[in-house]
């Protein structure tokens, strides 16, 4: 089992959770999230100068995880990647992966 993370730009996440259903994945956290790059450009004076080298008008972001069987990885990717484009473009987002080894909590617990 993988906890899945996922972050894209706000526009893309209806799409986004839509594949994640489509891929029988029935549970995500969604939270709201803003780039560092964001906040120093925004929010700190002496860093204003940023605000230029930093693309697209919308300061937030969506950061998604899930819990999910390694092997719905790949189909995954496949389907963000059809809907956000490319991810080792900049400015796509960033999605990565970590081992889980422990879980409780869930509706059903995909570790026993």
């Amino acid at each position: 089992m993988q906890c899945f993370f996922l972050i894209i730009k706000e526009d893309f996440l209806d799409e986004v959770l839509e594949a994640f259903l489509e891929l029988d994945i029935r549970g995500a956290t969604v939270l709201d999230s803003v780039g560092m790059g964001r906040i120093l450009a925004y929010e700190i004076p002496i860093f204003a100068g940023l605000r230029s080298i930093i693309p697209g008008s919308r300061p937030y972001n969506k950061t998604i995880f899930t819990i999910i069987n390694t092997t719905i990885l790949e189909p995954l990717v496949n389907a963000i990647e059809q809907i956000c484009g490319d991810f080792s473009q900049p400015g796509t987002g960033v999605m990565f992966t970590m081992p889980v080894e422990f879980v409780k909590g869930l509706a059903e617990n995909p570790l026993s």
